[in-house]
């Protein structure tokens, strides 16, 4: 039986580049292997649906899902997580709490992103900020008129603006236009741009006491296969999800050996000792049971903000084939 020739768009990541380098291999697929930032391949795969298997917005797949007609079956490998709580910043001169948020215009690149969802959960949950609280300023972070990937009705309470043409959000925040800045990605401002700042001024301290108290480490990214793909091959899901995590772990066992850094970064080692001694060994999980209170507590807010025309279930979004494999 010859291989499945199909394309894979996916982030140039350590825990990718086993399969983008042909160390680690995909059970019967000889992939066509692009690695590309992450605007770019959720743009090119919600409008066009351009990929065999990819990378996918955790948020854009679960308002499709719920809205009927996703084109991909979700896979529970978890590309991206990231603490949020380093993606909120504002005016520093006005702006001392987040509860000071109420009230003010907060800028953001699309209003269902993941990671913002994640943040007016945070705000929401931990600070009494709640998206009607405030007007949400939407454009583009470098360049302006960034429009959203897929239309979205809100609830009638929440306010989103455009910015003005010409504007971007980054550009908003450093003449004081706006008070706050959510988005995955820092404004474009220079470094000495005085008074913009991250909202939580040691934003580590803050995830970390997140997480101790809600054990959520947050998804952004999954992984994708083309739903008319995964009908015709029932055995592919499993076999992504296979290639994946053994990448995952040869990344890991890669950063482990410190007798020469592996990243281009100092105390590596100890970051992630502290890593280990906060979250387990285990510390960025893929798989559904060991991260199902992360998606649930993503869909109910997902849901709650509106975004979601109804409550979406892991068994909702991610391939049967992938929620149990084999064991010796």
């Amino acid at each position: 039986m010859s291989k499945l020739k199909l394309s894979v768009a996916i982030g140039n990541y350590d825990r990718c580049r086993p399969l983008i380098d042909g160390a680690v291999q995909i059970d019967g697929v000889d992939p066509v292997i692009m690695t590309l930032s992450p605007e770019e391949i959720f743009f090119r795969a919600f409008r066009g649906q351009e990929f065999d298997i990819c990378e996918l917005s955790l948020s854009s797949s679960t308002l499709q899902t719920a809205q009927g007609g996703f084109p991909y079956v979700g896979i529970p490998v978890f590309l991206s997580r990231a603490f949020r709580h380093t993606s909120m910043y504002c005016r520093t001169d006005r702006i001392k709490t987040p509860e000071d948020l109420r009230g003010r215009r907060i800028g953001l690149p699309e209003y269902q992103l993941t990671a913002n969802v994640w943040a007016r959960a945070i705000l929401q949950e931990d600070h009494g900020v709640a998206p009607s609280d405030v007007t949400w300023v939407r454009g583009g972070i470098a360049h302006a008129g960034r429009p959203e990937k897929i239309k979205v009705q809100l609830p009638d309470n929440v306010r989103v603006e455009d910015a003005p043409e010409g504007e971007t959000i980054s550009s908003l925040l450093a003449k004081g236009e706006i008070d706050g800045y959510i988005a995955p990605r820092p404004p474009y401002v220079p470094a000495a741009t005085p008074d913009v700042g991250w909202l939580f001024r040691d934003p580590v301290a803050a995830a970390k006491d997140y997480y101790r108290r809600t054990r959520i480490f947050p998804i952004m990214h999954i992984l994708g296969v083309r739903r008319e793909l995964a009908e015709q091959h029932p055995w592919l899901p499993g076999a992504i999800y296979k290639a994946f995590d053994a990448a995952k772990r040869q990344a890991i066992e890669h950063l482990s050996d410190t007798s020469a850094t592996k990243i281009t970064l100092p105390f590596a080692e100890e970051r992630l000792k502290e890593a280990r001694e906060l979250m387990g060994e285990d510390y960025w999980s893929y798989g559904i049971e060991a991260n199902r209170h992360v998606l649930e507590s993503f869909f109910h807010h997902h849901h709650a903000q509106g975004l979601s025309p109804r409550l979406v279930t892991p068994e909702d979004l991610f391939h049967p084939g992938t929620f149990e494999s084999y064991r010796l």
